[in-house]
């Protein structure tokens, strides 16, 4: 059982009195350092780690000793290149090695320090490649909080409430299987239907938006995976309308559900991605890769002063350089741990009234708690109560979408530390559920 002590206390209070709030609030973890499957508190407690930090330490906590090599190294080069007004060879061989990844035709990169700069570069770069300035986003979706693309957010209200008006951006409905009385075909075909029949008929025609913004797995919107049918229409409702397809893989992409871009798991292509997250191993990155075909942005119309820093890059470049090399065993880690996972959530679902739905491709899978299974009611104290129980057992998790818990372990994490994580979460689960009775 974790014990939460003096120094904890003292730190969050601390915290509480000169930073601005954020969202801190599940639970007392301060942490202060990792390794591999494990993260520390400041009291020296030791947790399994489930959040890989939100969606970053791909390869174990605090990275993997490759990673930390590279940055040593570059810390006696040069970190900061100014990259902005001068050149540099590090963050153009990286960007060649990305651009590598990427289905045939990608050719140009920006890179910026975050997922909220990558997406708010992909909106000017549609904006500026079609001439037009509206852009299509979904309910539920995530795509970061500074100005630009929280007007593309819309997962909770808290998160807009104050900030906006958020002009020429428009939201459609995201297919959920689980919450739609129907088949998955029909959920998609229902969510196309109204992007055609709706926003392009009576709102904004072809010739005004620019874009469609979508998160191949929703992220805070609850780790929603939408059928395949839905992703194909909407490439195909993009086609036909002139309308660039963005792919936000901030958190669904790199490796977490077994290919390197989530995209890749229903069958079609982008016109521009977004990364950053688990593409920089620990440090903050930020891309945004378009297809050449696109072409180009003027001089000067737009740039960054840390994008292309060399520590940054270091990490990335050592993070790509390992994925590279051990693709074949990735793959392999995320299909065996994903059949383990979700053989156990199943299992859950059908044995506790609680576990309403468990989703997820690779790993990046979630559990749906509900009041009962018949109306499907969100259980949101619930879910935060199994959260919390974890944690004081030793395992971290978080929260997504109204009710949800994501399960998002390191895809190097071993079985035996994978199976702990799973005895801790099963064990929350059934105490809440007795709770209940």
């Amino acid at each position: 059982m974790i014990k939460i002590g003096r120094k904890t206390n003292d730190i969050i209070k601390r915290d509480k009195k000169i930073m601005f709030t954020t969202t801190r609030e599940h639970f007392p973890f301060v942490v202060a350092k990792g390794n591999g499957d494990y993260a520390y508190d400041a009291e020296g407690n030791r947790f399994i780690d489930f959040t890989t930090f939100i969606g970053v330490y791909s390869f174990g906590v605090n990275a993997n000793s490759e990673i930390r090599s590279a940055v040593k190294a570059q810390v006696d080069r040069l970190m900061h290149p100014a990259f902005l007004d001068f050149y540099s060879e590090l963050p153009v061989k990286f960007s060649e090695d990305l651009v590598g990844m990427m289905p045939r035709g990608f050719g140009r990169v920006f890179l910026s320090n975050s997922g909220t700069e990558a997406n708010e570069d992909a909106i000017k770069l549609a904006r500026i490649f079609t001439r037009k300035s509206y852009i299509v986003s979904f309910y539920g979706a995530f795509h970061g909080r500074s100005l630009g693309s929280l007007g593309l957010t819309a997962a909770k209200t808290a998160q807009r409430e104050n900030f906006g008006p958020f002009p020429n951006v428009v939201h459609s409905i995201f297919p959920n299987p689980y919450r739609y009385e129907g088949t998955p075909e029909e959920c998609a075909t229902n969510a196309i239907e109204h992007l055609e029949k709706n926003i392009l008929k009576k709102e904004y025609s072809n010739r005004e938006i620019a874009a469609v913004f979508i998160e191949p797995i929703q992220g805070e919107g609850g780790y929603i995976v939408p059928p395949k049918l839905f992703i194909k229409e909407l490439r195909r409702v993009c086609d036909e309308n002139s309308i660039l397809l963005v792919s936000d893989e901030v958190q669904a992409g790199y490796m977490k559900t077994g290919k390197f871009l989530a995209l890749d798991n229903f069958g079609i292509t982008a016109d521009i991605y977004t990364m950053a997250k688990a593409l920089g191993g620990g440090l903050p990155i930020g891309a945004t890769i378009a297809k050449t075909s696109l072409g180009d942005t003027p001089s000067g119309s737009h740039a960054g002063t840390f994008g292309g820093n060399l520590l940054a890059i270091a990490a990335a470049q050592a993070s790509l350089n390992y994925v590279k090399r051990n693709m074949k065993s990735l793959q392999l880690q995320v299909k065996e741990k994903n059949r383990y996972m979700m053989k156990r959530l199943v299992e859950l679902q059908e044995n506790y009234e609680i576990v309403g739905d468990v989703r997820g491709i690779g790993l990046m899978l979630a559990a749906e708690f509900v009041k009962n299974k018949r109306t499907k009611e969100p259980a949101v104290k619930e879910r935060d109560r199994i959260a919390e129980q974890s944690f004081y057992n030793g395992l971290l998790l978080l929260p997504a979408g109204d009710s949800s818990i994501r399960l998002i372990p390191p895809i190097t994490i071993s079985k035996e530390n994978l199976e702990k994580g799973m005895d801790i979460f099963e064990d929350a689960i059934k105490s809440e559920s007795k709770g209940k009775a």
